[in-house]
């Protein structure tokens, strides 16, 4: 799909500093056309502004803090040029309340303000699907370590510990015996913060949940004004053991359509629940007995590649169709997949890189479309615990689900990275 939006100047916000979404922007749109909103502090720590020079789509930067709260009508005063806008993109997770009461602010299509803060807030995210009906494991917002330990207690010891507002992973445990709780509290109470976070710091609260074991699927809506126009199941592979970092994706899932189709209900039930507008909403399901069970949710942007993957799979352009959601226009997809992709991410053990090889043969292998290593000799690795700590990925299609996954699989296992 062409994107082929006919912006101006200054007729896009991007909210929160996605380089990588910056970087595909500057190749598809006009000079001037991505007004980029950040923290004045993470301008200043990420050297936001001479990356943005770099990039002839962003016509300036505006600092504004948003992560904790946008004054939407300060930050209108004080930039009176925003208010031509056409469009309003939240780039990070921790920026779509604040795109989504901006676009609702200049009567632009988004997420809703409602609806973005149910999902930004994992408790109230539960409360809302519990309320509308939806599988739920058993859940309690919890201040102390103790009143974790008890709810563990009642059911057989485990549970999984997550922070209410931190995505990729970060903070997610999960606990096997109630006594590890104490020693595991301050890494899901006070996760690290991300490199995107403000220093003022991303108030969390600790969620505990009742275990839940199956396989993992991610459903990717495409909505328009509470409509459904696009749906894909996403086949998950995830670390196992007490950190569940996703290490791969097919698209699309190989489950039986029936099961497929359940997905896809229960994701459009909560998206109708939350009062969801416009945009993309992606959830995240086991299914558990034959049952789908809801993880969490994000209103916006899939990231670990699941958007190329979907376009690749469906032979479409997702995310310009997305921002033409954004513009108000109803774009349309294909409703079955083409072919299938997946990828696979590179995870080196912890230590100090001393080589990495394989990558030459890896990008000569069937299937592959692209492979990335993202760490250099010299670089000391920590153990993977978030997304943010793997080495690379592997990107690759094929005919069917199976065909893709055994290609990433085998193209991922001849990169080697070294370390001692």
């Amino acid at each position: 799909m062409d994107l082929d939006l006919d912006l101006g100047r200054d007729e896009l916000i991007f909210v929160g500093a996605a380089l990588g979404m910056l970087h595909w922007l500057d190749e598809q749109l006009p000079p001037g056309a991505v007004v980029l909103i950040e923290e004045p502090d993470v301008i200043h720590r990420r050297n936001v502004a001479a990356l943005a020079a770099d990039l002839p789509v962003v016509s300036r930067v505006v600092p504004a803090e948003y992560q904790t709260g946008l004054d939407v009508d300060a930050l209108l005063a004080r930039e009176p040029g925003l208010a031509a806008a056409r469009l309003v993109v939240p780039g990070i997770e921790y920026a779509v309340p604040a795109a989504a009461r901006l676009a609702d602010r200049l009567g632009l299509p988004g997420a809703g303000p409602g609806a973005a803060e149910v999902f930004a807030d994992k408790h109230r995210m539960r409360q809302v699907a519990a309320g509308a009906g939806l599988p739920n494991p058993a859940y309690e917002l919890v201040g102390t370590p103790e009143r974790a330990a008890a709810f563990a207690e009642r059911f057989g010891g485990r549970c999984v510990l997550k922070p209410t507002r931190r995505s990729g992973s970060l903070g997610v445990q999960l606990i096997t015996e109630p006594a590890a709780i104490a020693s595991a509290w301050a890494t899901t109470a006070a996760p690290e913060e991300p490199p995107e976070a403000t220093d003022r710091g991303l108030p969390t609260e600790v969620l505990v949940e009742q275990l839940v074991v199956g396989p993992e699927h991610s459903v990717e809506l495409l909505v328009a004004d509470g409509e459904v126009c696009f749906a894909n199941v996403t086949d998950k592979r995830v670390l196992p053991g007490p950190r569940p970092v996703e290490t791969g994706h097919t698209v699309p899932s190989a489950l039986p359509a029936a099961a497929r189709a359940e997905l896809v209900e229960v994701a459009t039930r909560l998206a109708a629940a939350a009062g969801f507008r416009t945009g993309v909403l992606h959830s995240e399901w086991i299914v558990a007995d034959g049952v789908p069970t809801l993880v969490e949710c994000a209103a916006r942007l899939p990231g670990d590649m699941i958007a190329a993957l979907v376009s690749v799979a469906y032979d479409c352009g997702f995310i310009p169709a997305y921002l033409r959601l954004l513009r108000g226009e109803r774009p349309a997809l294909p409703a079955r997949p083409a072919g299938a992709a997946a990828v696979e991410f590179l995870l080196a053990p912890p230590g100090t890189v001393t080589a990495v090889t394989g990558v030459r043969a890896a990008l000569r292998a069937p299937g592959v479309l692209s492979a990335q290593v993202d760490v250099a000799v010299g670089e000391i690795l920590g153990e993977v615990v978030s997304s943010a700590r793997r080495s690379g990925l592997v990107l690759t299609w094929g005919d069917d689900p199976a065909e893709a996954t055994r290609a990433a699989r085998h193209a991922a296992g001849l990169v080697e990275i070294s370390v001692g």
